[in-house]
């Protein structure tokens, strides 16, 4: 193993508690009703679908922002006063200044930048993604920094890791083939499919303790601090 891909939210950055934050902050900045714990998992069923379709490539990323709260608040039979768009450029801002830790990355990145050759895999934004890397001082860590946004492919697709290696491999005498990568995330969809589809070893950060599918997955770790029983 040569390379190890890692995604960022929810397996360097913790998104789930970001969202928690930033919804409670919000719901009281924009005077909604009174936040409750159901209303996070309606978040999050609505964005998981978004995502999906940018996976699938049938809704661009930028598209994102003009639908996402107007699906929340309507699961949520809520009815605002206000354009959503406005509740989404709040959620953003509060996001491109977020950088929580999930528990024990920093430790996975000391142990793995002494082994291999990093680059972060991420679907999102890029100025977000690098301004919040840079923010918890993990961008030390990376020679490489794929994002969906600048290299015009969402993960699972094969195009996203093709341009990725094309980049690597583009002033290096000993080229890196996929059978020589791994990619580190929390997503089945986003991340194992890709990492499989592309020809790499899959590892994969199953933090909620779902069920896997085998035939995808070569590594599973619930705890990033132990990725060297695996790596």
């Amino acid at each position: 193993m040569k390379l190890i891909f890692i995604d960022i939210d929810n397996t360097l950055l913790d998104f789930d508690k970001y969202t928690e934050e930033s919804l409670k902050k919000g719901f009281k900045r924009f005077s909604l009703p009174e936040f409750e714990p159901y209303m996070l998992d309606v978040f999050h069923q609505e964005n998981d679908k978004l995502w999906r379709k940018i996976e699938e490539g049938t809704l661009h990323i930028d598209g994102l922002k003009h639908v996402r709260f107007q699906r929340v608040f309507e699961a949520l039979h809520i009815k605002p006063s206000f354009d959503p768009t406005l509740f989404e450029a709040y959620y953003r801002s509060q996001l491109f200044e977020s950088a929580i830790p999930v528990d024990g990355a920093y430790k996975m990145l000391d142990y793995l930048s002494k082994k291999y050759i990093l680059a972060v895999a991420s679907n999102g934004p890029y100025e977000q993604q690098i301004h919040r890397l840079s923010l918890a001082k993990m961008d030390r860590y990376f020679t490489y920094f794929f994002i969906s946004e600048k290299i015009g492919y969402s993960k699972p697709s094969p195009f996203f890791f093709l341009k990725a290696f094309g980049e690597i491999n583009a002033n290096r005498t000993d080229i890196i083939l996929p059978k020589d990568a791994c990619i580190i995330g929390d997503s089945l969809t986003s991340d194992m499919k890709g990492g499989f589809n592309a020809g790499m070893h899959t590892c994969f950060f199953n933090k909620k303790k779902v069920d896997t599918p085998p035939d995808r997955i070569d590594f599973a770790i619930s705890d990033l601090s132990k990725i060297s029983d695996v790596l």
